[in-house]
């Protein structure tokens, strides 16, 4: 699939800074349609390391991704050979759980313990993705102000990511408590924009608890999302 743009956005906003935070997305626009996918990147992790996907360009979009073994040298180095000749291990739906981590953005980082089960106890297992650095745009809009993703015509909306939560201090900060901005760890991943956006011309909605839920109580919290305007054949 080659990501064609076709881009217009506008965004709502409460506060001189934030106003100035969404004019910076905005201009983003521009950029992402000069972006050019790239070709497919791969990255191999072994055992319990970290596993690092990243983007100098655009976002992550994960093409295929397998925990386990599929063969007998990747990660083999001076294993004994009794637990790297195991080569029909592979954790179902691991490639889903890495898509719902990753996609749509710049970096990713994951260990193995984000699988809930470990497919084959007695093999040295290693952690495989392919994917795609692909042109997006990128949008945060402060909590209970309006988000539009617009496209031009003949073209329809395509979201990769989307979060409602707080990873920085400084972002929607104007004007809030300094303790409602304390907790930078809150992350509440949603589908609920791909699922209200997702083929569209146009879509707006209100980043709320009310649409979202709260994961993080006491925290004023935003949404941030990547998304691309498509071809409807290309989605």
């Amino acid at each position: 699939m080659s990501p064609d743009c076709g881009v217009s956005v506008s965004v709502a906003s409460s506060g001189s800074s934030e106003t100035m935070l969404h004019f910076s997305s905005t201009l983003l626009l521009a950029a992402a349609c000069l972006l050019v996918s790239t070709g497919a990147e791969r990255a191999i992790t072994c055992g319990n390391h970290v596993h690092r996907l990243s983007c100098e360009t655009g976002v992550i979009r994960v093409q295929e991704s397998m925990y386990g073994r599929t063969n007998p040298d990747t990660c083999s180095g001076e294993k004994p050979e009794e637990v790297v000749t195991n080569t029909a291990c592979s954790l179902e739906g691991a490639e889903d759980i890495i898509k719902t981590r990753c996609d749509g953005k710049k970096v990713c980082e994951v260990t193995p313990a984000i699988f809930a089960r470990d497919p084959c106890h007695d093999t040295f297992k290693y952690l495989q993705t392919s994917y795609a650095c692909v042109p997006s745009i990128h949008l945060i809009t402060c909590e209970q102000s309006m988000v539009q993703l617009q496209c031009d015509e003949g073209h329809v909306i395509h979201v990769y990511h989307a979060d409602f939560g707080r990873h920085d201090a400084n972002i929607c900060s104007f004007r809030q408590d300094a303790s409602h901005l304390q907790n930078v760890k809150c992350s509440n991943p949603t589908d609920k924009v791909a699922e209200r956006c997702n083929g569209k011309h146009s879509c707006t909605m209100r980043a709320s608890s009310t649409l979202f839920g709260d994961t993080c109580p006491k925290t004023y919290k935003y949404l941030e999302l990547t998304y691309n305007c498509l071809k409807p054949a290309d989605v």
